[in-house]
């Protein structure tokens, strides 16, 4: 079965929009940090892909890259999928709750009804309008880094949606490389989909390889909020090396147990 390897894309959303570039704002991490990956937490990520070899030469499997972009500074990814419109409706029903307490108070109890409507607009939020342009977000309500719903002015910190890897391509994948692909899953974190390749590992070398990323920016267009997407691409490496298939605990070679260390 091929070794399945994560590359974590953390992206500073605010930094990126602002500075039009994913350079300097960009975090890679993966998980062969003590195989031999090199920038780890850098925009210079470096994966290491030991090639799957039996001791008599021949290749055991192909490895497997799974790329998963997150936003820093965004509501966490571990929340379940679907938590953004459970706070809206939850906004909704207390609104409701609200609007029916003010038509139902007594005449003669009437607060002022300015900081009444005030406060109901706050319960509310902001409703952002969804385009055809964006893969990202629907139409949703604007939340803040802690997960409330939160009534926008243009100035209010606010928590982005996360980044939408929209295409990998680049020399690893014009030497037929890796083969990358977009799959569906029905996991909660990774919004149902995610971008995975199939890497030859017979190949030894480094090769290089584009990420085209969309970010989403909060944009006021005909007095409606929107998500405008904001397509951005970011680059990274992968190195393959050619060693035999290791016992991971031992790091020896395959064998009856038990196997002694190498």
């Amino acid at each position: 079965m091929p070794q399945q390897l994560a590359i974590i894309v953390l992206v500073d959303v605010g930094n990126a929009l602002e500075m039009k570039t994913l350079e300097g704002n960009t975090y890679l991490f993966d998980n062969m940090k003590l195989h031999g990956s090199e920038g780890q937490g850098t925009g210079e990520l470096v994966t290491a892909i030991h090639g799957s070899y039996w001791r008599d030469g021949s290749q055991a499997s192909e490895q497997v890259l799974n790329w998963l972009p997150y936003s820093l500074g965004s509501i966490p990814p571990t929340v379940p999928r679907g938590y953004e419109a459970e706070r809206a409706r939850q906004t909704d029903r207390q609104a409701l709750a609200e609007l029916e307490a003010m038509v139902n108070k007594p005449a003669n109890q009437d607060a002022d009804a300015t900081a009444q409507i005030s406060r109901l607009q706050r319960t509310l939020g902001t409703r952002v309008k969804s385009t055809r342009r964006t893969r990202g977000p629907a139409t949703q309500k604007i939340l803040d880094v802690t997960g409330h719903v939160i009534s926008y002015d243009g100035a209010a910190a606010h928590s982005y949606p996360p980044p939408v890897i929209t295409d990998i391509y680049g020399e690893a994948v014009d030497k037929k490389i890796m083969y990358p692909a977009e799959y569906g899953s029905p996991d909660m974190v990774t919004d149902g989909w995610y971008w995975s390749a199939t890497v030859d590992s017979t190949r030894p070398g480094t090769y290089t390889y584009t990420m085209a990323i969309q970010l989403h920016r909060l944009l006021l267009q005909g007095g409606d909020w929107t998500w405008e997407p904001v397509d951005l691409t970011c680059d990274s490496k992968i190195r393959i090396m050619s060693e035999p298939k290791r016992n991971a605990f031992t790091k020896s070679g395959l064998g009856l147990l038990p196997i002694p260390p190498a």
